[in-house]
């Protein structure tokens, strides 16, 4: 190659967030799980924790907003341009809510199965424990009730684990490189 870097160590992706995400599902459930309400999500007690589906929900609308607030971003840097204006903040948060509105909520590719499963991992490596606080959950009104609804809280192994391990647990997990 010549000068500068060898292909070898040229990163192949973000550091934080990979790719095509603002940030990374590990690292919101571990600030999420700290009470920090990372990405406007609401501040939870670290003690008490949260189940599965709550951070769930936070984290895939936190990703709506970082996606719709981009986009919003973009479109008006790219209006301000074009007729010779400054950017409007004001304009950027209307577009911003416009798109919020307007986006589904499925519309993001992250499935609840594969967070279960991402979960399950730091469960794996020690890294969450269930805190013992349980919910009652129902699916609908005729239905038998659902499994409980479980809360878990970070681990001080979980709380120690740095921001490598946290953006890839699977090689936390297994010694990959």
């Amino acid at each position: 190659m010549g000068r500068g870097k060898s292909l070898d160590s040229l990163p192949l992706r973000p550091a934080r967030g990979g790719f095509l995400r603002p940030f990374g599902c590990g690292w919101f459930i571990r600030e999420f799980l700290l009470g920090n309400g990372p990405e406007g999500s609401p501040e939870i007690d670290p003690e008490i924790g949260a189940p599965q589906a709550d951070i769930f929900y936070h984290y895939k609308r936190a990703l709506l907003k970082a996606i719709a607030v981009d986009r919003a971003t973009k479109q008006e840097e790219r209006q301000a341009k074009r007729e010779k204006r400054l950017i409007s903040p004001d304009r950027i948060e209307k577009l911003t809510q416009r798109y919020l509105s307007h986006t589904p909520y499925k519309v993001n590719s992250c499935r609840y199965h594969s967070f279960v499963v991402y979960f399950s991992n730091l469960q794996r490596l020690g890294w969450v424990e269930a805190t013992g606080k349980e919910e009652s959950s129902a699916f609908q009104d005729n239905y038998p009730a659902g499994p409980p609804r479980r809360y878990f809280r970070l681990t001080l192994a979980g709380r120690l684990a740095g921001d490598a391990a946290w953006s890839n647990p699977l090689s936390a997990l297994y010694g990959g490189s």
